[in-house]
């Protein structure tokens, strides 16, 4: 009688010849070894590029549904990914045994046990933005310097302007909202439209100037022969009252300039940001009727001055293909694939929040991983 074994691979048992076993066994055994030594570099392309497409889509619906509570009076909350750390865990072990007893008793025995153990420990921190952080992410005012470069690093001017200024020089922006609610001036839309043909042209630049104090922001006004530039300073020049001769502006934060060589800006919070925003959000007319949004009524003069930067729909389904989207009070909500404007401006509004941090840095939370 020929020898057989008993093997337990991964909880089944089977009858094979001794020598067939042992030698799937020692493959296995370097099969296993090689997935041990290839686990940590093959799985970088895998869960980075998850982990980024992940995150990147939670914040984009975090960002939406925050909207969304804006609209319906609801309190904003914002939860941070603080860390992420993933460990993987592989092991394999290969036991033999036998038992012989006498010659031709026809009771040879011989054992063959295969065990093995894969592990995929995900460690995820989250971090709320609360106290100290909410305040200088939320509450404070969006910093001078930050806006100007923006505006110098390509983004139009007018865009960055509209959005995160209140005032300039005591022309008034655009505002929506409950409670609070402000018509734009006509001289700040005519300002904003100057400054943006100007830096398309080429017209006006950025620098910072050491003050006694502190490092003053400093713009210039370029002079030109060329009409395409010239223009748009001209316009600049007579809606902020500056001489002829007046070359470089002091940017500053405030409603009203001290004098004719400086610009007052009065920036806005990145929570006031979110409500101006969230009045122009598409909700259904049930809800208005019934009172649980604030109705958002623009004149046809404003409408035309102050368009809306951002289209949000509703509807009980949103479409497969949407850009981003989110379940709220029983509906969809959703920005379209297609509108690109809506989608550049959402994804503008995001990237402020890293124009906040004017503290501090919040430590992240440590978490410690055991080694094997």
């Amino acid at each position: 009688m020929k020898a057989t074994s008993r093997s337990r691979l991964w909880g089944s048992t089977v009858q094979r010849p001794l020598s067939i076993t042992v030698t799937g066994l020692l493959c296995f055994s370097m099969l296993l070894l090689t997935a041990c030594s290839n686990t940590g570099p093959s799985s970088i392309a895998r869960d980075r590029f998850d982990y980024v497409t992940s995150v990147s889509e939670s914040w984009k619906r975090q960002m939406l549904l925050n909207l969304l509570k804006v609209r319906y009076t609801d309190a904003p909350v914002f939860m941070d990914v603080a860390s992420v750390i993933n460990s993987y865990e592989l092991t394999g072990e290969v036991n033999l045994f036998g038992q012989l007893a006498r010659v031709d008793s026809g009771d040879q025995i011989a054992g063959v046990g295969v065990t093995g153990r894969y592990a995929d420990k995900p460690t995820i921190t989250y971090q709320p933005l609360a106290g100290d952080k909410f305040t200088r992410s939320l509450m404070l005012p969006i910093p001078i310097p930050s806006l100007l470069y923006l505006i110098q690093s390509g983004y139009p001017a007018d865009l960055v302007l509209r959005i995160c200024v209140n005032s300039i020089n005591e022309m008034q922006n655009s505002y929506g909202g409950a409670g609070r609610s402000q018509a734009g001036d006509a001289k700040f839309r005519e300002l904003i439209d100057a400054i943006r043909q100007s830096q398309a042209a080429g017209g006006l630049g950025m620098k910072l100037k050491s003050a006694t104090d502190r490092q003053a922001v400093v713009m210039f006004l370029r002079q030109s022969t060329d009409e395409s530039i010239a223009a748009p300073v001209r316009k600049i020049r007579e809606l902020l009252g500056l001489s002829e001769t007046t070359r470089e502006l002091s940017i500053v934060y405030g409603t009203y300039p001290e004098n004719s060589t400086e610009v007052a800006m009065l920036s806005r919070s990145i929570l006031q940001v979110l409500v101006d925003f969230a009045s122009h959000i598409e909700v259904p007319q049930a809800d208005l009727a019934e009172g649980r949004v604030y109705g958002n009524e623009i004149t046809p003069d404003q409408e035309r001055l102050f368009p809306h930067l951002i289209a949000v729909r509703s509807g009980s389904l949103a479409p497969a293909d949407a850009f981003v989207s989110v379940q709220y009070r029983n509906q969809s909500f959703w920005i379209d694939d297609r509108d690109r404007q809506s989608k550049a401006v959402f994804n503008f509004l995001m990237i402020l929040f890293s124009l906040t941090e004017t503290g501090s840095i919040q430590a992240a939370p440590i978490v410690t991983v055991p080694a094997r």
